[in-house]
């Protein structure tokens, strides 16, 4: 699959732009600050319906303006797809796909496939976890309906379920409906635990031979999926802290407190690593998303590489860049020197300049 064109309109810094993308190697270099991100952003927008940076609508439109659009022209299979988005300030955004307009969101996800790879993915390991379980739920989103379904359905429950747990000071005759709540819950919290593992067994499949290569065959990557608690103790962990819960007035076990570790010769990373086996790790976790992604669609997703290469050293470059080369990507950068130096191939050349793009060949 790939890219053939992107317009905006109103988007970020981007009063109109109009771009042609070469199926290869695109790079968007200029001085940072110029709207080389804006760019990637919208593109992964389009294709998720989500910012990679976890904006919201109303923080992406261009300042002083109400709506912005976005129009993709994607190319799959030889067949042609258009996917126009419409962004409101105050209302839900628009979406169509070949001109006809979707009802949910989620019927957006598989028309294209896209792997973003940022500064910030560099510390997915020691960050948080709700950072690994976002890493989850996006590129299982694009890949599995059921999981998109299974996971919107829990996390209405889980708003429901926790707004119910604070009328309950007021209202203590509805502590009898948490039954109701607390069986959805279960029946949808253990459909997204069973994605999950199987999504990170499947990944644990690629990622063993891709960091031995990193490491030069010094260190040997394993991660766990770590659930709150297993699926089939889901419904009696929900019983036992229903006490708690009700105290603190949220739901304290489930599928929302999932976690991903990391173990480099047997020793969790995400405690005792050093930054570099932290990097390496993280770039390992990205090479195998990308390569699991091309064997569950059977196709090439599209790769967004978001100043990326400036954070890591030569030799972790040049194993990103092999594992390139022969998908549609797209680059930012500040300058060109390290794609000269390393003599990569490059396809189409972009330069940003505050809010302009103007293509050099």
């Amino acid at each position: 699959m790939i890219i053939e064109s992107i317009e905006l309109k109103n988007y970020r810094n981007y009063e109109e732009l109009h771009m042609e993308l070469n199926e290869g190697t695109n790079i968007l270099y200029g001085d940072n600050a110029q709207g080389k991100t804006n760019i990637l952003e919208a593109v992964y927008v389009c294709c998720t319906s989500k910012s990679h940076k976890n904006a919201k609508d109303r923080d992406i439109i261009r300042f002083d303006q109400d709506e912005s659009h976005i129009k993709m022209q994607i190319r799959k299979n030889d067949v042609p797809y258009r996917i126009d988005m419409h962004l409101k300030k105050n209302k839900p955004k628009g979406i169509a796909i070949n001109g006809m307009p979707i009802r949910r969101a989620s019927e957006l996800f598989g028309i294209a496939n896209v792997v973003c790879f940022s500064p910030e993915d560099l510390n997915i390991i020691k960050n948080g976890p709700s950072e690994r379980r976002r890493f989850i739920d996006m590129e299982l989103c694009q890949l599995n309906k059921l999981y998109v379904h299974s996971l919107v359905q829990y996390n209405k429950v889980l708003v429901q379920r926790n707004k119910l747990l604070k009328e309950l000071a007021f209202r203590p005759d509805y502590g009898e409906t948490l039954d109701v709540w607390d069986m959805q819950l279960v029946n949808y919290g253990k459909e997204v635990m069973e994605y999950r593992g199987d999504f990170v067994c499947r990944l644990n499949e690629m990622i063993h031979g891709i960091h031995a290569r990193l490491s030069g065959q010094k260190e040997d990557l394993k991660i766990c999926y770590e659930p709150d608690t297993a699926a089939a103790q889901f419904e009696e962990a929900l019983k036992r802290s229903r006490t708690q819960d009700m105290k603190q007035k949220t739901t304290l076990c489930g599928p929302h407190r999932d976690d991903i570790s990391f173990f480099v010769n047997g020793i969790d990373i995400r405690k005792f690593g050093s930054q570099g086996q932290q990097r390496t790790a993280a770039l390992s976790l990205k090479l195998s998303e990308l390569e699991l992604v091309k064997q569950l669609i059977h196709d090439r997703p599209i790769l967004l590489l978001d100043d990326v290469l400036s954070e890591l050293d030569a030799g972790r470059q040049n194993h990103l860049l092999n594992a390139i080369n022969d998908i549609q990507t797209i680059i930012t950068c500040t300058g060109l020197d390290d794609f000269v130096n390393n003599r990569f191939k490059i396809d189409k050349i972009f330069k940003v300049i505050d809010g302009a793009v103007v293509s050099e060949n």
